[in-house]
């Protein structure tokens, strides 16, 4: 998709030193899969505790070395 969009320079700048992109469009790119990944991440932690696991831990790990 083709967009055309003002972005600071100096932030441009900034965000292709930091991620170590080559060019802005590698730069957005990697700042989008950055905040969909962190907004999954939140997702996943509001969730936490709100689920009950119902299983047998011990019986779960046996099997795979764990103990």
């Amino acid at each position: 998709m083709r967009t055309n969009i003002d972005i600071d320079d100096a932030l441009m700048a900034q965000a292709q030193k930091a991620s170590g992109c080559a060019t802005k469009k590698q730069t957005v790119e990697e700042a989008l899969r950055l905040v969909i990944k962190l907004r999954r991440q939140r997702e996943v932690d509001a969730a936490f505790g709100k689920y009950r696991w119902r299983g047998n831990l011990t019986r779960s790990r046996k099997g795979r070395g764990v103990a």
